[in-house]
């Protein structure tokens, strides 16, 4: 409630009220006006200060939220680095070393990139850093994973032509592996038939006469018939890689010059043509000329049954397809 003033007229002897003059009224008016502005002021900076307007009370959590995705973000892309670097080391460890084939330069795999201003657009923000760093390790793991697919897919054709390379190969026993084994490649002080010291660039297989006689990898027939060098009636296959593999010795023959041969195809018979001593077959490999020793190129641990299942095996499946 206002509280009045008076004071005493003596003219009058009378108690009158006092009243201010306009210019007081008006002053203490601005004084009035003055401080609640001042004081609203100081309320909203108080207010602000601790609260905040609830825009950017928003924006703040909004902030806060990508501040949080972003950290989890560089969580997973440590472990997507670790998964490439696994990739990496069995790429660089088992796979190429056991293919042949060469390492693929750190350079080329983690190469840098030019331009500072690369990531510009990315400035002035409260976490420009962060986003920066972010953003460089992606681009960083988005070109190993591309030369990682690279050299996956080179490793995998590698492999297709290891598979091819390896069905060519001369890599089994031509005749069942029970039959005892006989002169391999040696120097002869004295030829069985001729009497005069040579060389022995083959396996002889002391094979009984009409034994099968077995291709020992894929390839084509490039000599069938009579050999006047010595092998009688042979059968020589070019295996392709700089092999060939020569059947001397036989008694009969079953495929031709130009026929295309599989692993356990049949070739012909054992027998004791050309200049032999008796029946046996000559089983020679050549690469590139030079002559390897046959006994390198299988195992002779199977017993009769798995050798025959092998060739039974290795014939019907190149019928299924």
């Amino acid at each position: 409630m206002r509280t009045r003033r008076y004071f005493l007229d003596l003219n009058d002897v009378q108690f009158k009220q006092v009243k201010l003059p306009l210019k007081k009224k008006l002053g203490r008016l601005s004084l009035w006006f003055g401080g609640t502005v001042a004081l609203t002021v100081i309320y909203a900076t108080l207010f602000h200060s601790f609260f905040g307007s609830p825009k950017e009370k928003m924006l703040n959590q909004q902030v806060e939220n990508m501040k949080l995705q972003y950290k989890l973000a560089d969580r997973e892309l440590n472990n997507s680095f670790k998964v490439i670097e696994s990739l990496r080391m069995s790429d660089e460890i088992r796979y190429r070393p056991i293919l042949g084939m060469d390492s693929v330069s750190m350079s080329i795999r983690n190469p840098g990139f030019g331009g500072v201003d690369r990531y510009r657009g990315l400035n002035g923000y409260v976490y420009s850093d962060m986003m920066k760093s972010v953003r460089e390790r992606i681009d960083e793991m988005k070109n190993m994973v591309s030369v990682q697919q690279s050299s996956f897919e080179a490793i995998e054709e590698r492999r297709i032509e290891w598979e091819r390379m390896y069905e060519y190969l001369p890599m089994i026993s031509p005749v069942d592996v029970t039959i005892k084994l006989g002169d391999g490649i040696r120097y002869r002080e004295v030829h069985p038939v001729l009497g005069t010291p040579q060389w022995h660039y083959g396996q002889d297989f002391s094979a009984p006469y009409g034994t099968e006689v077995y291709a020992t990898g894929n390839g084509k027939v490039i000599a069938a018939g009579w050999n006047s060098g010595g092998f009688g009636n042979h059968v020589v296959i070019d295996h392709g890689y700089g092999y060939q593999s020569t059947y001397g010795h036989l008694s009969s023959i079953k495929v031709s010059v130009g026929m295309d041969i599989k692993r356990g195809d049949l070739l012909g018979l054992s027998g004791s043509t050309g200049t032999s001593s008796g029946p046996h077959l000559h089983y020679q490999i050549d690469l590139y000329g030079n002559h390897q020793n046959p006994l390198n190129f299988f195992n002779n641990d199977l017993t009769e049954d798995e050798y025959f299942e092998m060739i039974r095996m290795l014939t019907s499946s190149m019928k299924l397809k």
